[in-house]
């Protein structure tokens, strides 16, 4: 039995990726997203609020992945897995085969859908410098 991918954060990619993760955390307006959701808290339902959970957290509603920010403080924000999937084996193996490397606009679709585009304004990471 094939052992299941988990999210472990970003700073775990950090050893290996310095640069790339520095890069995301300075140029990413997505790395730290997670406060404009907080911003909004009060003018939202509990429900709508939680819906902004699927964009602007790591992995929620997945296996792993963002519970709460008391919980899974490392998961709050958008972080390498959102768009290299869950790091848990690649982190132990170091074997590139492990994590999505070649990140296309499929992998995007998720967050970045043409609804979301136009009541949001944004264009995906692949093309905002994410590393």
């Amino acid at each position: 039995l094939a052992e299941e991918k988990t999210y472990v954060g970003s700073e775990s990619c950090k050893a290996c990726h310095e640069q790339q993760h520095d890069n995301f955390m300075k140029f990413s307006k997505k790395a730290h997203s997670f406060n404009n959701i907080k911003k909004m808290e009060e003018k939202l339902s509990p429900e709508e609020y939680q819906t902004c959970f699927e964009c602007h957290t790591t992995g929620y509603n997945k296996k792993g992945g963002f519970i709460s920010e008391s919980q899974t403080p490392g998961l709050k924000n958008p972080g390498c897995e959102v768009c290299h999937g869950p790091g848990s084996l690649h982190a132990k193996s170091e074997d590139p085969d492990d994590i999505v490397r070649e990140v296309t606009m499929e992998n995007c679709n998720t967050c970045h859908s043409e609804d979301r585009i136009d009541a949001f304004d944004f264009k995906p990471l692949l093309y905002g410098g994410a590393h």
